[in-house]
């Protein structure tokens, strides 16, 4: 969003009022850096139902499926769920941590706004990878492409990031896409499309994203050695425009706005300066900053930036895909293994020293498996915690507003099955969301196609067909239409 042109310190301190959608302020010799929003500076709106003011979603994408029950793979060595919670119904903060042996005891903290949706499948098969089939389907409930195929094949649609991110007014109509780890050639991005086998390309250095979103990106290394040893803010060093922009005619709301703007990238600068200056000196010492050792710390970076880009109104839209397609990485978890890295993940869940069908077994795989979910459970409250500590403008926990969402690209590892894929929602969309407990959507023993999860968060989060209507079509157009009723409060100010 940011241009390489320079802007002379005249020409800097006072930005055109002819913005429309982009605001930005330049600071004499950088780059811009994005602002949010502002309802200000625009006289247009939008031809279809407004959404809500600050609605979003984010969507953190695992691999490998989950230690759930897999009937598929041989129902005689059926392995017990360690993933879901224990009953469907209410969920507390006390009932979900004392299901102690379950990965989504971790969330009990967020128990009152979680929604876990079990029950739901990816409706049409793979074309020579269960992987990248499943990637291809995970937020597009589309098709996989015939051509390519195998670790090549393509999403026959858009994905609903990219749908949101355009639907709603943002700095930016292209959702944050972001990656965790080195990206494999086997198989690398799967999450994101604009649309018909056009895969966005993730991001996998959160200190590249950040700078860009606050405009720092065109800065020589020397420049920003200089500015880290200032300790200088971005915000510093645009001050002046700021006073002028403050000192318009702007409402309430975008005065909340931008103050919560700047406050959230002195923030953010506080916390990376901490971590993201050790990652650049291990990057200039020949160490890759995105080693399997900083897997957790880059997801949480990762994070850190999806929450002021959510705040700061960059975007309403992000995905991380966290591993690979089929995720290979070696995780070192403390208290697990003695400390030492486990065998590759991949191999992990499929329960052998093997990428493939056959191979020596891994002794405790099953646990291992329930171990790595439990760490990624961890990451996806890490992230809940960010989005709780921060309010928009008009006083409403950022949580609250909007939904995050911890999915995968399998139902478990050992079959590839598409059954059963988790669903983890957390957010109630602004009360739309029904919350705070834990439900199965399967029919008797028929899981339910995925896509009516998208026509649910799409509509709640203020997303309309041309007519004005509740988005009910979303994916594939063979697949049913509608809402996933079990995901509505029907209370909720969007279905009113």
């Amino acid at each position: 969003m940011t241009s390489s042109k320079k802007t002379s310190p005249k020409s800097a301190t006072k930005p055109s009022t002819k913005v429309g959608r982009r605001l930005f302020l330049r600071g004499a010799g950088t780059v811009a850096l994005g602002l949010p929003f502002l309802e200000s500076f625009t006289r247009t709106s939008r031809a279809k139902a407004a959404p809500a003011d600050y609605s979003f979603a984010v969507w953190c994408r695992q691999a490998n499926g989950v230690a759930q029950s897999d009937l598929q793979w041989d129902p005689a060595r059926a392995e017990p769920d360690l993933f879901w919670p224990t009953a469907t119904g209410r969920l507390t903060r006390e009932s979900l941590g004392a299901m102690s042996t379950q990965a989504m005891s971790e969330l009990a903290d967020f128990a009152d706004v979680l929604l876990p949706v079990a029950g739901l499948r990816f409706p049409f098969p793979g074309n020579g990878c269960g992987h990248s089939g499943g990637g291809n389907q995970v937020l597009t409930a589309a098709r996989v492409s015939d051509t390519p195929s195998g670790n090549e094949s393509l999403a026959m649609g858009e994905s609903v990031d990219n749908r949101l991110a355009r639907e709603l007014a943002s700095s930016t109509t292209d959702p944050l896409t972001l990656f965790t780890g080195r990206k494999s050639g086997f198989l690398p991005e799967v999450l994101s499309y604009r649309g018909p086998r056009d895969l966005r390309a993730a991001e996998n250095d959160p200190y590249l994203v950040y700078s860009r979103m606050v405009g720092m990106s065109g800065r020589s290394d020397e420049e920003l050695n200089a500015a880290r040893l200032r300790q200088a803010s971005v915000n510093d060093a645009v001050r002046d425009q700021m006073s002028w922009l403050l000192s318009r005619d702007l409402s309430g709301a975008d005065r909340r706005r931008l103050d919560l703007h700047f406050s959230a990238i002195r923030d953010l600068e506080i916390t990376m300066g901490c971590n993201l200056p050790a990652m650049r000196e291990m990057e200039l010492d020949g160490v890759d900053p995105l080693s399997e050792g900083n897997y957790q710390l880059v997801t949480q970076m990762h994070m850190d930036v999806i929450a002021i880009a959510l705040t700061c109104g960059y975007t309403r839209s992000a995905t991380l895909q966290m591993g690979n397609g089929n995720d290979g990485t070696q995780h070192s978890i403390p208290g697990v293994n003695g400390g030492a890295a486990l065998p590759r993940y991949h191999q992990i869940s499929h329960r052998i020293y093997s990428d493939g069908s056959e191979g020596d077994p891994i002794a405790g795989a099953h646990g291992l498996h329930h171990q790595v979910d439990r760490m990624h459970a961890r990451l996806f409250k890490y992230l809940l915690e960010r989005l709780a500590e921060r309010d928009t403008p008009d006083g409403d926990r950022l949580l609250d507003v909007g939904t995050a969402c911890w999915t995968n690209d399998l139902g478990a590892g050992v079959s590839h099955t598409y059954n059963n894929v988790p669903f983890i929602f957390a957010g109630s969309l602004g009360g739309n969301l029904a919350v705070g407990q834990y439900v199965d959507v399967r029919e008797g023993s028929t899981y339910q196609a995925h896509n009516r999860v998208f026509n649910t968060i799409l509509s709640a989060a203020g997303v309309r067909k041309s007519d004005g209507s509740l988005v009910d079509d979303f994916g594939d157009s063979s697949l049913p239409r509608g809402l996933l009723d079990a995901m509505v409060d029907p209370s909720g100010p969007a279905w009113g």
